[in-house]
């Protein structure tokens, strides 16, 4: 399988990242452990993780995620070094603390760490830009941290293109690290990316990531009406979809599917994967048979016609 690299880093992945939002929440743990064994089984490396995750269900603090992944890695001999494992920081753990302060940043890889059972993040990233804190002081507290030998490469999630900009000038002028990789909100539904994100990461050759690939599910087709929707845990998200633009989304991505012989998921997934500026979309699964659905996008070759569909039919993004 090809590898891509991750900025001008030394880490390369499969073009596919396996998001771990689901692990210890929709996914117990024993449908944690089965997917990420199939996930490695399969072939592919890239999991990606947070400290926060699954911070917003009732009873869970933050770090359920990193927890399950670092128990399923203390039961796997070797698989530690089998894949590129990534997390994030930044996001308000509560009493733990938010944001990207120096403090805040040392104290949270070390529970990362320890909740991962690793001595070593492959891809530490800033979960959310922090106005209050000097990109400067952020960026030196990630240099100590790859100094030490605990992160390997630092990344940014949900940086503005100016923000994501100054944060690498600010990186080269003091000698600092830079951040080799973007995560942003990325899919078919979604494509503000593109606008002034997307040419700055080529030029820089910054690594992306995009997160919700399938727009919480609904590039899948099965929420094609509020009702579908209802009750699941991704309700409100894919509620803004439920329009007449998000419909005749859907209906060229069934059209497409039908054509290609593929689902509608990998579809939407292959058309992320074919853009030249992406490293891998994040997608999750909660059963061994919704990660084999998803990674067959990785092998999927959408025809020029296909995309050009596509790209027409989602043109400006969905939103609203």
């Amino acid at each position: 399988m090809d590898k891509r690299r991750i900025g001008r880093s030394d880490l390369t992945v499969a073009p596919f990242c396996l998001g771990g939002n689901v692990f210890g929440w929709t996914a117990d743990e024993a449908a944690s452990f089965a997917i990420l064994d199939r996930f490695v089984e399969r072939g592919f490396d890239f999991i990606d993780t947070a400290d926060v995750y699954s911070r917003w269900v009732p009873g869970h603090v933050g770090g359920e995620s990193e927890a399950v992944i670092g128990r399923w890695l203390s039961v796997r001999p070797g698989a530690r070094d089998r894949i590129v494992l990534a997390t994030k920081v930044g996001m308000d753990l509560g009493e733990a603390g938010k944001g990207l302060s120096a403090r805040h940043i040392e104290r949270a890889c070390e529970a990362s760490l320890r909740r991962l059972r690793t001595d070593r993040i492959d891809l530490y990233q800033s979960h959310l830009d922090d106005a209050e804190v000097p990109l400067e002081e952020t960026l030196r507290a990630h240099e100590r941290l790859i100094a030490a030998g605990k992160v390997r490469v630092i990344g940014a999630s949900n940086y503005s293109a100016a923000r994501l900009a100054e944060a690498l000038d600010v990186a080269a002028s003091s000698g600092l690290h830079r951040y080799e990789c973007l995560q942003p909100d990325y899919s078919l539904a979604e494509r503000g990316y593109e606008a002034e994100l997307e040419p700055l990461c080529r030029k820089e050759q910054i690594g992306v990531i995009g997160y919700f690939s399938l727009a919480a599910g609904f590039l899948t087709g099965k929420y094609r009406a509020a009702q579908d929707a209802a009750g699941r845990a991704r309700e409100n998200r894919v509620a803004k979809y439920l329009n007449p633009r998000g419909l005749a989304l859907l209906d060229v991505l069934d059209s497409v599917a039908a054509a290609q012989g593929a689902s509608p998921a990998q579809v939407a997934l292959a058309w992320i994967i074919a853009r030249p500026s992406i490293t891998a979309p994040i997608a999750s699964a909660t059963t061994v048979a919704q990660l084999d659905e998803l990674l067959g996008a990785a092998s999927l070759t959408l025809t020029a016609d296909a995309v050009a569909r596509l790209d027409d039919a989602s043109a400006g993004g969905i939103q609203g």
